[in-house]
């Protein structure tokens, strides 16, 4: 498998769990080994975060055998929203 690059990851997670949000850094200096990462997916709801990390494990279960290691936060659309607007500097 060729090197894996946070575009290949946020393709995949945007297609197979409808991530609506999904930040990916490449942070080994573009050997695609190891990563970090934001996403936020409507199927996150009613799951605890092991179980939203297992889904995200599972679905990049062929380029987790590549990666070095992937550090990840996990959202539903509704915990996302409340980040932003507590994150945005207020008027």
């Amino acid at each position: 498998m060729t090197a894996i690059t946070a575009e290949d990851l946020k393709t995949k997670l945007t297609t197979e769990i409808a991530a609506t949000h999904a930040d990916i850094q490449d942070m080994s200096d573009g050997c695609g080994s190891k990563f970090d990462a934001v996403i936020v997916s409507p199927q996150f709801e009613g799951k605890q975060l092991l179980a939203r990390h297992r889904l995200v494990n599972n679905t990049l279960a062929d380029e987790m055998k590549v990666i070095h290691a992937f550090t990840m936060k996990t959202y539903t659309p509704e915990q996302w929203e409340k980040i932003k607007s507590s994150s945005e500097p207020n008027q």
